[in-house]
């Protein structure tokens, strides 16, 4: 396994983080305690959830529970999840008030069946929360010992400059990474949120690597339980598709290996979120870390995958 810094802090994770978004609805408990084993067995140490997973309120935490309590797990992961999802129907169960943090970090720490989050997440930015609320909410719980790193999800540029402009004031760390959607069909990250990110030392961890299985092979016979769901978005980029199949097959490699493989090739990324439902599929995902694309291979890719034409401003002005 290969290791990184998360972010500018001196924590080390895998290059390759396991998602646990389908444990409880398309993985069921035995299935996903299996796939978290072996992902540990295989040195992935960085395990990403949310109190919202697992197609009700905190079941997916409470799976990653059951299977830390069989004990000596706990110290090896890396463990992330995240805050802001509505978790009930009263007013103050979601969002990032002080009060929804404290009782969901809480929550989420009994679910978890441990005693710290090694990374806090805010889901979505909260525009009707002031940051200075938030940081407090924040230091906080890492003054009590319940979370030792601070992070972001679907925030923009400017949410991540503000969030750490307002905590370096505090004299706290504040954000050290940013889960944003990324892959080699939505990269509008790159026209701000990365550079931003570069800027202040927050590292990426992308979300959705694989377009929601689009980039899994859909053509050539892969993913065939999503083809159906899939299917208005497949046809809409078929044309790109059939040459993003085309290029791996010559390149003799899975779509999945090289959707991954190009993600893990750039700099400001610490690690895609991988989403197995299967063992066969983490086998999959894990040997994207061998898979080396030459500049040759990049520039198909670009050819196939436009981005946003580079970063702001120069993407668009001179």
């Amino acid at each position: 396994m290969q290791y990184t810094h998360l972010g500018r802090t001196g924590l080390k994770v895998s290059r390759l983080c396991l998602g646990t978004m389908n444990f409880g609805r398309e993985a069921d408990e035995t299935d996903s305690h299996g796939i978290m084993s072996h992902a540990l067995d295989q040195g992935i140490n960085f395990f990403d959830t949310a109190n919202v997973y697992g197609g009700q309120p905190g079941r997916t935490e409470e799976i990653i529970g059951r299977w830390f309590a069989q004990g000596g797990r706990r110290e090896k992961v890396v463990l992330a999840t995240k805050v802001y999802g509505q978790t009930g129907d009263w007013p103050n169960q979601g969002r990032l008030s002080a009060l929804n943090i404290r009782q969901a970090c809480d929550a989420s720490l009994r679910r978890l069946q441990t005693d710290y989050i090694d990374l806090y997440q805010m889901h979505h930015v909260d525009r009707e929360t002031p940051w200075e609320e938030i940081w407090q909410a924040m230091e906080q719980l890492v003054q009590a010992g319940k979370v030792i790193y601070v992070g972001s999800s679907n925030f923009a540029a400017w949410d991540i400059v503000q969030a750490n402009e307002r905590a370096k004031a505090r004299n706290f760390m504040g954000l050290v990474s940013e889960q944003s959607l990324y892959n080699l069909q939505e990269r509008m990250v790159e026209l701000e949120v990365i550079p931003a990110c570069r800027a202040y030392g927050v590292g990426i961890i992308p979300w959705s690597p694989l377009a929601g299985g689009m980039l899994g092979g859909v053509l050539g016979g892969h993913l065939t339980h999503r083809r159906e769901r899939l299917k208005d978005r497949i046809e809409q980029h078929r044309a790109q598709l059939e040459k993003f199949e085309a290029l791996c097959k010559e390149l003799g490699e899975e779509p999945e290996a090289i959707a991954l493989a190009w993600l893990l090739a750039n700099p400001a990324v610490t690690g895609p979120i991988i989403g197995p439902r299967t063992m066969a599929q983490l086998e999959g995902n894990i040997h994207s870390l061998d898979v080396a694309l030459t500049d040759e291979t990049m520039r198909k890719l670009d050819e196939i995958f436009p981005g946003p034409g580079g970063e702001a401003p120069m993407a668009y002005a001179w």
